[in-house]
């Protein structure tokens, strides 16, 4: 059966998640649903991440096994064509090899969040980025961030309902960037990991927020980090602002399209 790459993209507001579930729309059953009208199903498609209800992708990476061997373009047309009016897109499709996998080959996936420090009601971005009413020092915000480099324990800013057999990942790269805005400030947070806790960056972007208003000093991340018990984080911060923006692969599925 010819296996396909698949780059998606989508606003996760309308849906309970990317995983499939019985009783509530996800973003895996909206694509599996697209398949069925191309071919008959039962469809079953794995991802590169798992993203929460609320959370947003503009990279995510999933793979499907097909009857038919399609012409990689065509099989995105179609498969955009049946996913209206769901807030999906195919952004790419890849023939693939058999054995790879969406998730077991992935080396690498970056998330990003944005985050917009503004007194006024956000409009045209609600639902797309976490409001704060307080400016943010960002200078203290990555000295605080520098702090959960590397290889640790993230028992701290893992959710008590994590599933992943150790609470120890390596952070590659953690960095704050301004961007220019006509209106507030405008934070994105790019978080780089072969893999990740269940609500880690959620809980990491949650605790630089408390540092960037003042309320926590940059040393107090690596104190939360050390003492290795959730009750040490800061607040969660809300799905609506976190992306999954890039999943890296030894060879890109998607290099000669």
């Amino acid at each position: 059966m010819p296996r396909f790459a698949l780059k998606i993209e989508y606003d996760g507001g309308p849906f309970a998640g990317w995983q499939r579930q019985a009783d509530q729309p996800s973003v895996q059953g909206a694509v599996e649903s697209a398949l069925a009208r191309l071919e008959p199903g039962p469809h079953t498609i794995a991802a590169a991440g798992r993203t929460d209800s609320g959370v947003h992708a503009t990279g995510q990476i999933a793979h499907c096994d097909l009857t038919r061997d399609w012409d990689p373009f065509r099989l995105s047309e179609a498969l955009n064509y049946h996913l209206k009016p769901h807030p999906v897109a195919i952004l790419d499709c890849a023939r693939v090899c058999d054995d790879w996998h969406a998730r077991f080959t992935a080396t690498g996936r970056r998330y990003l969040f944005r985050l917009i420090a503004r007194r006024a009601p956000l409009t045209v971005g609600a639902g797309a980025l976490w409001q704060v009413k307080m400016p943010l020092d960002v200078t203290a915000m990555q000295a605080g961030a520098d702090h959960l480099l590397g290889r640790h324990d993230f028992t701290t800013f893992r959710a008590a309902m994590c599933q992943a057999d150790s609470p120890v990942r390596t952070l590659d790269r953690l960095w704050i960037e301004e961007v220019p805005t006509h209106s507030g400030q405008l934070l994105h947070i790019h978080v780089e990991a072969r893999s990740f806790l269940h609500n880690q960056v959620r809980s990491i972007v949650g605790t630089l927020e408390r540092v960037g208003t003042g309320a926590w000093q940059p040393h107090d991340v690596k104190t939360a980090l050390e003492a290795r018990d959730r009750a040490a984080c800061g607040p969660v911060s809300p799905p609506h602002g976190l992306y999954l923006a890039a999943v890296t692969y030894p060879v890109d599925p998607f290099a000669d399209n």
